[in-house]
């Protein structure tokens, strides 16, 4: 339901900027205002989501309130950096993120700092961290979050599609009923290739729609002690697509017919493989969903969430490259 109101509403010019805030006055009588986007909106949204299944999860496999956390915030904190200097990087832009380069930084440092974790607050506070369990709920919870993230794409109008009118007959036929026009200059789709107003791949949709299916499924599979299973489908198809679909996308993705992201997601799949290769573990019993759900019911917790959503929203959501000017005025008695 989430999905289908999205996709039909959030490509109008009125689904880009959530708010104005006055900053200052200028000569006019006019103030400069900052904008907080919806593009923030659901990042913070698809952060905090992601991060409250990836708890529920911990804490069905047992893993304690200060283990689930040692391993998510770092996790965090490092991706969210990435995923602005890597596309400074590769797209050679200051003002942008990049969902692939922050997923791939994931992919490489997650089981590095579960390792971390258990060879110094484990051994410290007396627990144990599973590496391939938790990698599995992480890239489950990460597939849940892009799925869902994908949404403040369609409202900025960013990663978007090939016009349709370039592609081929087949391509035009499949997407002929289904497809986004995206409307208003703001939108990134409009500065950067002023394809605003023109019929294009729903890349986003599709990227939402496949991610979150996968994370069902995974989900599912972990829920019955399948987790190397669940984290095998989760890596193949979210870096399967992300390959696939870098060649339906028309921002810009770097110099080649081969994009950085492209590489980046072959190199982390292959890079994931000779990781669980080498590590050996005892599963545990099947994960207890009713105790990882009680796990959220923590004042710590609760509070964790909240400042997450908070700093993922002022982060990613305070538009660096939109401005506005804003005029505060007294109603006239005609207009009450």
């Amino acid at each position: 339901m989430l999905f289908l109101w999205a996709f039909r509403t959030l490509p109008k010019e009125n689904w880009q900027i959530l708010a104005c805030l006055p900053q200052r006055k200028d000569d006019d009588g006019k103030w400069r205002g900052i904008n907080l986007t919806y593009y923030g909106f659901f990042n913070a949204a698809a952060y905090l989501f992601a991060v409250i299944l990836f708890l529920i999860m911990a804490g069905s496999l047992g893993i304690t309130f200060i283990g689930s956390l040692s391993v998510v915030i770092p996790v965090l904190a490092i991706c969210m950096s990435a995923s602005r200097l890597i596309a400074r990087l590769v797209e050679k832009k200051k003002n942008t993120f990049t969902v692939g380069g922050a997923s791939f930084i994931g992919i490489l440092i997650t089981p590095w700092i579960i390792t971390i974790v258990n060879i110094t607050l484990g051994k410290w506070l007396g627990f144990r961290v599973a590496i391939i369990e938790t990698m599995t709920a992480i890239f489950i919870a990460y597939a849940f979050g892009e799925g869902i993230g994908r949404l403040a794409c369609i409202s900025f109008g960013c990663c978007y599609g090939k016009p349709l009118s370039t592609c081929n007959p087949l391509t035009q036929k499949i997407f002929r009923r289904w497809n986004f026009v995206f409307r208003g200059k703001t939108k990134k789709i409009a500065y950067d290739h002023q394809l605003d107003g023109q019929a294009v791949i729903p890349i986003q949709a599709l990227t939402a729609i496949i991610y979150t299916g996968c994370g069902l499924l995974s989900f599912y599979l972990f829920i019955k002690g399948k987790a190397p299973t669940a984290l095998v489908i989760t890596l193949f198809v979210t870096q399967g697509w992300r390959f696939a679909s870098e060649f339906l996308r028309a921002d810009y993705r770097g110099h080649g017919r081969i994009s950085a992201y492209q590489i980046m997601t072959l190199f982390a799949s292959i890079y994931t493989f000779v990781i669980l290769a080498f590590i050996q573990e005892n599963y545990r019993s099947l994960p207890n969903l009713l105790m990882g759900l009680s796990f959220l019911w923590n004042p710590g917790m609760i509070i964790f969430l909240v400042v997450l959503w908070v700093v993922s929203f002022l982060y990613t959501g305070r538009s660096s490259v939109t401005c506005s000017s804003i005029h505060i005025r007294i109603r006239e008695i005609s207009e009450l």
